[in-house]
């Protein structure tokens, strides 16, 4: 596999970027971003920068970049760091220019065809391998050469060796799982809880109440993923407390700021159209799939509590009350 290995990074947004500068300090590897935002590659390729997502940061210049989707016909691996509603459709379409012998490794983070993950949507779609690969990331820090980590999800461990080999002498570490649906769904519903503990914060700023919050949220996130088909062990890997910490406690996450501003009285509709925000998209899909599977709402009373928030006229202040008293 490695030798002259080739890697194509599908998106040159932030987290390709990020990733694909990471990768690229290894002479063994051919790494290139593919992007249809052709004024990125041109910077990429010329100045070695993407003056876009990173203006100040000079990229290694191994990196390489381009439009021209025939990069994806003789590479190995191919990571998705697209959108999750346009990655199911990106691929369906240029799946003749995929090598049957090439792995998906799926970065997004939401729901594909019919409420599946993403990874479940490609493998029933083609056949083509794909695994997961989710974590406390964030693209800021990996472009700064900050150790960052992510959990590999894939179909078996035979896979594994492959991303052993490709990360090696990187800042990227790694560990692994085979409960790849899982590690989707941790993926997922961690945005949700992140909103929770925002919406917390925001109206006492206490650690003691923050992680009572944040235990009650660890525990929920546990009962929904063993609901869904998942594996408790997964709580554990990078992909589940780590990246849930991540998300839920750092004001650089978004679905925290969402929780920030709800529960400071400012989110608007007009704010909520305009701001992708996962987590928001994530609870009403969730608890639509809850109900109907028939768990019982007090195993995702938390969930269902923001759910409200979300889809009727509701008091804010008695947000942190109602947890509490369940």
């Amino acid at each position: 596999m490695i030798g002259n290995s080739k890697i194509c990074i599908v998106g040159a947004g932030s987290i390709g970027t990020a990733l694909g500068n990471a990768l690229a300090v290894r002479p063994e590897l051919n790494v290139c971003l593919l992007s249809i935002e052709r004024e990125v590659v041109n910077t990429i390729t010329t100045e070695h920068i993407n003056q876009k997502y990173f203006p100040n940061i000079r990229l290694n210049p191994r990196l390489k970049a381009t439009t021209n989707v025939h990069v994806l016909e003789d590479t190995n691996l191919i990571f998705l760091a697209i959108p999750s509603v346009n990655t199911e459709e990106y691929v369906m379409k240029h799946r003749g220019f995929i090598s049957n012998n090439a792995v998906l490794v799926n970065l997004a983070k939401g729901f594909g065809a019919d409420n599946r993950t993403i990874a479940e949507s490609l493998s029933s779609q083609s056949d083509l391998a794909v695994c997961s690969l989710k974590g406390p990331t964030f693209a800021r820090e990996i472009i700064n050469n900050i150790p960052t980590a992510f959990t590999l999800g894939a179909p078996d461990e035979s896979f594994f060796p492959v991303f052993v080999d490709t990360f090696d002498d990187t800042i990227i570490h790694l560990d692994y799982s085979t409960d790849m649906r899982g590690v989707e769904i941790l993926s997922i519903i961690k945005n949700i809880y992140a909103i929770i503990i925002g919406i917390v914060d925001a109206n006492f700023n206490s650690p003691n109440l923050r992680f009572l919050a944040f235990t009650k949220a660890f525990n929920e996130m546990r009962q929904i993923l063993l609901f869904s088909g998942g594996r408790e062990e997964t709580m554990f890997n990078y992909c589940g407390i780590g990246d849930f910490g991540l998300t839920s406690l750092n004001d650089l996450s978004r679905n925290r700021t969402l929780g920030l501003l709800i529960g400071k009285g400012f989110f608007t509709q007009d704010i909520s159209d305009k701001v992708v925000l996962e987590g928001k998209i994530a609870v009403n899909i969730f608890v639509d799939e809850l109900r109907k599977k028939g768990m019982p709402e007090q195993h995702y009373y938390l969930m269902n509590e923001l759910y409200k928030v979300f889809n009727e006229p509701y008091d804010i202040s008695t947000f942190v009350s109602k947890l509490l008293t369940r």
